[in-house]
Formats: C-alpha cells, structure tokens, sequence
C-alpha cells in the first residue's frame, strides 16, 4: 500500500523484528499515522532517513553498527529539522543526557503506555518536545560526567568488563601505575570508593554499557 496523503509518516529503528511489527502495527492502526520505513541498524537508520526523509523517526539507542545516539547526530547533520524520538530500555542520565544532546526530541521508555508513544509521536511532529516527568528528573539529577577523559572512560570500560589493572595496563599499553592513577581520579569524579561502585556507578548512568 502506498503512502495516505496528510498522514504523520514514520520511520521505525530498532534491531528486534518483534519491537518493530509491534509498533508499526499500532501506529498503523492510528488514524492520522503511517510506518513508512523500518530500519534495524545504525546505518540503515541513516541511509533510509535520506531516502525517505520521515517525518519523525523513533531511534532505538543500542543498535549494531552505530548506536542510536550516532545515528541520531548523523541525520542531524544532514537534517537540522529531523525529528526523533528515542525509545528504549536504557534510562540512566547519561544515556538521556547524550540522546537530547545528538538532538532527540522526545525520550521514552518501551514500557511507556501506549498512549503516551502516541502522544510524544504528534508533540514532536509538531515541533514541540516530549520528556515524561521521570525522565526529566533523571536529566535534572544528573552529576556532569564530562570532566572524564577519553583515557579515564577506557578504563572505566575495563573496569566494567572485569579486568585487572595488570589486564588493563597490558590492553591500553600503560604502565600500572598510570592505570592505578587514572582509576583514581575515576573514584574522585563518580564519588565512588571502589571498583564495584565504580562498574555499578557506570552501569547504572550509562556511562558505559555492557556489550
């Protein structure tokens, strides 16, 4: 079926078939709606986005190939009026912080009621943004992790994934005790006193995410 003339027109990102059939077959069913593109990865997202230049997109945020955020930032470059709407399952401040800074419009959970999807998809198609009350208190509470350093965010992923400080000096080609001292200015930032704090800290924000 062609596309119905004066109806919101939409692309659809995530990486699962079932997330993306249920929700084209509920916007599909809208009165004023329209599925027009399904993507399931980061530079499909973009690529498809070019070509059919959608009137509002719902991104996904962990995505292969690209995250959401740098698919996001992408169609923003190309797109300064592109209007997204992240749905997902990741509410830590940072990742909600990220999201509205790559340009997103709108930030959902995928337990939001299905009326309030709705709702953010007409807000946003109407230039307006949509960030539910939990979500902006999350943002509101949020500590500015930006003083990390790249090589400070490294280690935090190290940190995360398990490895030693032997295992991290020998993965980033440091010596230890550049590793121990990074991992302490890490503690100072994230006011955290241990490695285990410091995983959950990071988990838990988003910082970093577990592949």
């Amino acid at each position: 079926m062609g596309e119905r003339q004066g109806f919101i027109r939409i692309l659809v990102v995530d990486d699962h078939t079932v997330v993306r059939m249920g929700l084209k077959a509920m916007i599909d069913s809208q009165p004023r709606m329209q599925v027009i593109g399904e993507a399931s990865n980061g530079p499909q997202a973009v690529e498809l986005f070019r070509r059919l230049a959608p009137d509002v997109v719902l991104m996904d945020l962990r995505l292969p190939g690209m995250s959401g955020i740098q698919a996001t930032k992408e169609i923003r470059a190309d797109f300064p009026d592109a209007r997204v709407v992240v749905l997902t399952t990741y509410d830590g401040d940072e990742d909600i912080y990220r999201a509205l800074q790559a340009g997103a419009r709108g930030y959902l959970l995928k337990d939001t009621i299905r009326e309030e999807l709705l709702v953010a998809i007409q807000n946003v198609h109407r230039g307006l943004k949509h960030i539910p009350p939990p979500i902006a208190a999350r943002l509101a509470d949020r500590i500015p992790v930006s003083e990390l350093t790249a090589r400070e965010l490294e280690v935090l992923a190290l940190i995360v994934k398990g490895l030693s400080n032997s295992d991290i000096s020998e993965s980033l080609s440091i010596s230890r005790g550049t590793v121990k001292a990074h991992i302490n200015s890490i503690f100072s930032k994230l006011g955290v006193s241990d490695r285990t704090q410091a995983a959950t800290t990071a988990l838990q924000r988003g910082i970093v995410h577990l592949d």
